[in-house]
């Protein structure tokens, strides 16, 4: 019998986790696992929690925030990360297949369907799913001090953000000497596919190819986010004319203006220098069966 330990944060979404931890009760293959329930009081227990635990699989109950913490905590160990989502934005665990529904998540524990995926990193810092500069950056750090959550409040503040946001100048240069320096409203390096709720801003990605996808955004009008919406949540992005698209195992980046920085969604102040690689099969996860030869 394997021991297993849910890691839960009781603010992720702004959703009650009653009815999650009723699922895991109810459904969590007792057979297979022993398990206990942990709670974060504070940003970063989350990762002091997993690095600490015997467990051999722990799961994150919660966002992205809290999947990375758990993450960055397992890279390299013979721990396995298993997540049941209930975060505003959830994008490994879309990537993954992996449902929210707390039922289907439990189920995909009780599966055991164990694959090693990649693990990134921004100057030494682990991210999983995707790291940014720019406008999704600045959003995220205005999401981070907001007393809200949630999708639609996501939304407002980027609508806002992008009302005067005036883009910067980026110099993007790969390990295989590919380059390109101009203007762009935002930079995503991606190692899974997705911001989150289903918004691929790198369809193509996966997580277990070794590399990382880089995508920038060049300037656009207003009158044309409606239709890059549309090509984003149809998996479309890489379609649009201010779309570029970079592929490697290491960038080096530049930009003019020091500013915000996120990875997977949690942003800091950045410089004007970053370093990104990526670490092939470092993280072992569970991943619905459905999803073995998907990811």
């Amino acid at each position: 019998m394997k021991e297993l330990c849910l890691i839960v944060n009781p603010i992720s979404g702004g959703k009650d986790k009653s009815g999650i931890l009723a699922a895991v009760e109810k459904h969590l293959d007792g057979s297979l696992y022993e398990h206990r329930v942990l709670f974060t009081e504070r940003a970063g227990q989350a990762e002091e929690i997993a690095g600490n635990c015997r467990a051999d699989v722990v799961v994150a109950v919660g966002g992205d925030g809290t999947v990375s913490e758990v993450a960055r905590a397992l890279v390299g160990s013979e721990k396995t990360l298993g997540i049941i989502p209930c975060g505003s934005g959830d994008g490994l665990a879309l990537h993954l297949g992996i449902s929210r529904s707390p039922q289907k998540a439990v189920k995909t524990l009780n599966e055991c369907c164990e694959v090693r995926i990649d693990a990134a990193t921004l100057d030494g810092r682990y991210f999983f799913c995707t790291a940014g500069m720019g406008l999704d950056a600045d959003v995220s750090l205005d999401f981070a001090r907001s007393a809200h959550r949630g999708l639609e409040r996501y939304i407002s503040l980027a609508w806002e953000e992008w009302k005067h946001h005036p883009g910067d100048t980026y110099t993007i240069v790969s390990e295989k000497g590919e380059s390109w320096s101009g203007k762009a409203v935002f930079l995503t390096v991606a190692n899974a596919n997705q911001w989150g709720n289903q918004a691929r801003i790198a369809p193509m990605a996966s997580l277990q190819d070794g590399l990382l996808d880089l995508v920038v955004v060049r300037p656009f009008s207003t009158l044309e986010i409606p239709d890059l919406a549309t090509r984003l949540m149809t998996g479309l992005a890489p379609t649009s004319r201010h779309y570029l698209h970079f592929c490697a195992s290491s960038f080096h980046i530049s930009r003019t203006h020091a500013g915000a920085v996120h990875c997977d969604g949690d942003p800091f102040e950045g410089g004007k220098e970053f370093d990104l690689a990526v670490r092939k099969g470092a993280l072992k996860a569970l991943v619905p069966s459905s999803r073995l030869k998907k990811i």
